[in-house]
């Protein structure tokens, strides 16, 4: 048993302005004594975590040495460009619009991906038809390892699920990285074009559970929300000034053509619980605390703790750096 009580509070920050003034110190030194450049880019998209480091990055190296970054491509949210102009009006940050889904097309993203799920349901029609995959939520509550299944949503409303092959799976993935990987490819040029560096945006359960692609949204020369819980994200967000309507937008993975939450695809519950509960499993609370803190059932948060293991050991490979010692 841990000496400090379990509650829904415990990770409540105690002083919002203090945690932005540490990060932001930080983030100054790393950028501008250690890694040598002037400013920062970060690539925007209407989320919650971007529009936070964005806010910080203007905080440490001042609004005129910040890039905003829009990166759509035809799968894109129609809200994305809206809502990314609106922060960067409101922090008077320069931003750009670059397209890749030219880039994309010419990786063949769009076809190795459509080819996948043609082959697991073949009625799919990518030109009228809309496509996501996800994690079934009753795989939370068990043993085993998560299931991949694609859900097709036809051009009549219609919807089609069905359990994706391990090869199937793997090929949707591996297309679907080009978006990420290509975008982390046209930070890096405006930020050598500039001497800035990139400010990468995944939060705590985006680096801890592997909700990245490696050197896509991954690669960056800096994170500095990588060690926040989304909760305490939105607790900077709302002293930092980030427009309301991205505060209440739901995060979503904005990489497939039928609209998802992150929840749906990956984490499998709401960010209010899973964050308490990888505090918990982290911090060395046992399921009966957690469960007495939090009024859930301590079998429950048993199976969660063991699939927050299961994760974290099958994604320490993303978070590996190269291995050089032969």
């Amino acid at each position: 048993m841990s000496e400090q009580k379990f509650t829904k509070e415990i990770i409540r920050l105690s002083d919002t302005q203090n945690t932005i003034d540490s990060i932001v110190a930080k983030l100054k030194e790393d950028v501008i004594k250690v890694l040598r450049r002037r400013g920062g880019v970060v690539g925007i998209s209407g989320g919650i975590d971007s529009s936070v480091t964005l806010a910080l990055a203007v905080k440490a190296f001042g609004a005129k040495n910040v890039l905003g970054v829009m990166l759509p491509e035809k799968d894109s949210s129609d809200d994305s460009k809206a809502l990314a102009l609106k922060l960067a009006d409101k922090f008077g940050v320069r931003v750009v619009e670059e397209n890749i889904s030219g880039a994309l097309e010419g990786f063949g993203c769009y076809q190795r991906r459509d080819e996948a799920v043609k082959r697991v349901i073949p009625e799919y029609n990518p030109q009228t038809d809309k496509m996501k995959i996800g994690i079934p939520v009753e795989f939370l509550n068990s043993n085993m390892p998560p299931v991949f299944y694609v859900t097709v949503i036809f051009a009549d409303g219609t919807e089609k699920s069905e359990r994706l092959p391990m090869n199937e799976y793997l090929q949707i993935v591996a297309a679907s990285n080009f978006k990420q990987r290509s975008r982390m490819s046209m930070l890096y040029y405006h930020a050598e074009a500039l001497h800035y560096a990139v400010i990468g945006t995944p939060n705590k359960h985006e680096v801890q559970q592997g909700f990245f692609v490696k050197y896509g949204d991954g690669g960056a020369d800096v994170m500095p929300i990588g060690n926040l819980f989304k909760t305490q994200v939105y607790e900077l967000a709302r002293e930092l000034g980030v427009p309301q309507e991205i505060i209440d937008r739901t995060p979503t993975t904005d990489t497939y053509t039928a609209e998802q939450t992150q929840e749906e695809f990956f984490y499998q519950m709401p960010f209010e619980t899973m964050d308490l509960l990888w505090y918990g499993w982290e911090n060395g609370f046992s399921p009966e605390e957690v469960a007495m803190g939090i009024e859930k059932d301590e079998q429950e948060i048993s199976r969660i703790f063991k699939n927050f293991e299961r994760k974290k050991k099958t994604t320490d490979y993303l978070r590996m750096p190269p291995i050089h010692n032969y």
